[in-house]
């Protein structure tokens, strides 16, 4: 009972200092958003043009803590992912409400079943939960950014044969466009304002967002500052590209539903139908949970269940 009580007190301090860095964090001024892009292109190996005194000053002013997050292997890269999720949250803030999260399934899986290994199996899943999360959100803003694209490269075309140069056009586009395609346009306007020339600032938005499409745009950009042409037909072409492929992409979505639908059921049903026949019969499932070889056949079936998941997946998927 004691192991109870001191993984509740855990569970609710963390989610009290959890709550308490959200609401920090979305009051985050934009010297502390500054600071935070240096310390991501600090320990970024890309960005050679930054000076080594700069490099350490910035790395000297790193909280400890994100000092010890940046040298775990797989947890190195984890500012990266919140920045191409479009969070404005810290590393530790983020990993403070994993942790939040987990210790708070376990205790209250714990006291529902008394069951330390169900506790921990839920636990495990609520670990990954976050992650999980941070992955569609990721996928959610490349796709918002991928379906503006077309309309950013059209108004810096037309913004370009209206007789602006190529800076103001990519000032009108961060001023007029939602984000995320305003915000990435709109830091590598400033970031030129600052000295930076224009096709570094623009691969710089490669950093942010891994976007095919940006890439080639970028590529169109550095190719016409080295040559010269005409930028305002062949960004038209660019988009109407792009919108050709976008166009493609959504007929093989549909095409492809009834077998992601599949793959969805196909992954819920086992564990919708254990639950519901643990409420319905209490007690009935209880040799697949208190034995050993009803333990080995549930850790089985899971993991030939996520397999099975992952392999419907890949067929399904269809790059363009």
């Amino acid at each position: 009972m004691l192991t109870v009580v001191i993984l509740t007190f855990i569970a609710v301090f963390l989610v009290v200092a959890a709550l308490f860095l959200g609401i920090s964090a979305a009051k985050e001024s934009p010297t502390a958003e500054l600071k935070r892009r240096l310390r991501l292109m600090a320990r970024d190996k890309r960005w050679q043009t930054l000076p080594d005194e700069l490099r350490a000053e910035i790395v000297r002013e790193t909280p400890p803590v994100e000092i010890f997050i940046s040298r775990i292997p797989w947890l190195r890269n984890i500012d990266k992912w919140l920045d191409h999720a479009g969070l404005k949250i810290t590393p530790s803030q983020f990993l403070l409400m994993t942790a939040a999260i987990c210790v708070t399934g376990y205790v209250i899986a714990f006291l529902l079943r008394r069951d330390h290994l169900l506790a921990l199996v839920v636990a495990l899943v609520l670990l990954a939960g976050p992650f999980a999360y941070l992955e569609f959100l990721k996928r959610q803003r490349l796709d918002k950014f991928t379906e503006q694209l077309p309309d950013v490269l059209t108004m810096l075309a037309r913004s370009l044969r209206a007789g602006h140069s190529l800076n103001s056009a990519i000032e009108l586009v961060g001023t007029e466009m939602h984000d995320p395609a305003g915000a990435l346009f709109k830091t590598a306007f400033e970031q030129q304002k600052l000295g930076l020339p224009v096709t570094d600032t623009l691969a710089n938005m490669t950093l942010r967002m891994e976007s095919v499409d940006l890439r080639f745009f970028v590529v169109v950009i550095s190719i016409n500052t080295e040559v010269g042409g005409n930028l305002a037909e062949i960004l038209d072409k660019l988009a109407e590209t792009i919108r050709e492929r976008l166009k493609i992409r959504r007929q093989v979505r549909v095409y492809t539903a009834q077998g992601r639908m599949s793959g969805y059921l196909l992954a819920a049903l086992p564990i919708v139908t254990f639950i519901i026949m643990n409420f319905m019969m209490p007690g009935y499932e209880d040799v697949l949970t208190k034995e050993k070889p009803g333990q080995y056949i549930l850790v089985g079936a899971a993991l030939m269940q996520i397999a099975g998941f992952f392999v419907i997946r890949k067929i399904i998927q269809i790059r363009i």
